[in-house]
């Protein structure tokens, strides 16, 4: 009997783990791997990263790039897509009266990043309310549409939410957007590994996605796509020496973020592998890894609605991925510490049954909803596990 795959990653057996969403979790292979490349560079600092890292990072962009749909050259390695967000708020230019548009469900932190750009240019933000529980994409679609002006300059949009799961619909955004001259910044932390991605097809102004979490890389391996047409001027938060690089066999894109100072490179360079492991688990390779976690989180939606013997359905099927929210009788008021404060259902979940699943007020307190993950090492053995403290913490 071959062994289950939840033995290659080091998770704690003790706990039912249902949150790879949060953090993702690296593969113990792939650990393995950043280790020796720590080991490497620490045996030569001087010559691994002024004269190996250089053609190292070039090889794992080439296969981030063949995974995600894109040229290696439009890329630019981050160490997390709150970065990539920053990163591109930061170049941009918005005047007094201009618009950036956003949804209610845009994640805390990107959110904050775009308050920021539009308080220091005199710029006004535009939050578009969807719909609770969704009905259609296209309902999303006409939500965000409706609020689209002649002032709207820019739509900041998770690829999959966070807080609701929702996949959104990007492609459908993307090309009603640029017929109306508008450009989109796609938040795409949980894209990479979860759905498939073929981002020069898309046509978005900028993507940023991170490969800690359903890629399965080592945290702090991210990436920022941007369109060839928008790079000239584009600029890493921290400039640094390719700033007046002499050089001119690489783009100016190419050499002003490929080197910002030094820190540790391990977890870009370890994108290949994770790539290689998790895509090996299975014979069907990464199709096969994301369509078998997306049927396993549906599953798990149809198993928890008939244990709290419910029908409500959040969304519906198609925008559902590798993650997928059940919804729970009503909790307790908010208190005044969101976006830290954590539901006592959460907190009881863990503390009395080891089981690691987020529970989020949503759209408010009291309402609520448990927001399910479903990765390989998962087993319908957790979701019973979870079915059964919840009917004993419910009832």
């Amino acid at each position: 009997m071959s062994a289950p795959l939840s033995s290659h990653w080091g998770l704690d057996p003790k706990v039912v783990f249902l949150n790879h969403g949060s953090f993702g979790a690296c593969p113990t292979a792939v650990l393995q791997h950043q280790s020796e490349l720590r080991a490497r560079l620490e045996a030569e600092p001087v010559r691994f990263l002024g004269r190996e890292v250089e053609p190292l990072l070039d090889e794992a962009r080439a296969a981030l790039a063949a995974f995600v749909g894109a040229d290696a050259d439009d890329l630019a390695f981050m160490p997390n897509a709150t970065t990539g967000v920053n990163t591109v708020l930061r170049n941009l230019r918005f005047q007094p009266g201009d618009e950036l548009l956003t949804t209610d469900n845009e994640y805390n932190a990107s959110k904050n990043a775009l308050d920021a750009a539009c308080a220091a240019m005199g710029a006004k933000v535009v939050v578009a309310k969807l719909p609770w529980p969704v009905p259609s994409a296209d309902a999303v679609v006409d939500a965000v549409m409706a609020q689209v002006t002649p002032r709207t300059r820019l739509l900041l949009i998770d690829h999959i939410t966070s807080q609701t799961a929702l996949v959104m619909p990007l492609a459908e955004l993307v090309r009603a957007l640029r017929e109306r001259g508008v450009e989109t910044l796609v938040d795409g932390a949980h894209g990479p590994g979860m759905v498939p991605l073929a981002l020069q097809e898309l046509g978005a102004a900028y993507y940023t996605g991170n490969c800690h979490k359903w890629l399965c890389a080592p945290k702090g391996a991210a990436f920022l796509y941007v369109r060839r047409d928008l790079q000239p001027g584009m600029k890493p938060l921290v400039v640094s020496h390719g700033h007046n690089s002499p050089r001119t066999d690489r783009s100016r894109f190419r050499l002003e973020f490929d080197w910002t100072g030094t820190h540790d490179p391990t977890p870009f360079l370890c994108i290949p592998t994770a790539l290689r492991v998790v895509g090996g688990l299975v014979p069907g390779g990464w199709p096969e890894v994301m369509a078998s976690n997306r049927e396993k989180a549906l599953a798990a939606r149809r198993r928890l609605n008939a244990r709290l013997k419910q029908d409500t359905l959040l969304c519906p099927d198609a925008m559902v991925g590798s993650m997928v929210c059940v919804a729970l009788p009503d909790g307790a008021p908010e208190r005044p510490e969101p976006p830290l404060y954590l539901d006592p259902l959460h907190v009881r979940l863990f503390e009395e049954h080891r089981v690691e699943v987020p529970v989020t007020p949503w759209p408010k307190a009291p309402r609520r909803h448990l927001r399910l993950s479903a990765q390989l090492y998962n087993t319908p053995a957790d979701y019973e596990a979870l079915g059964d403290a919840l009917e004993a913490l419910l009832r």
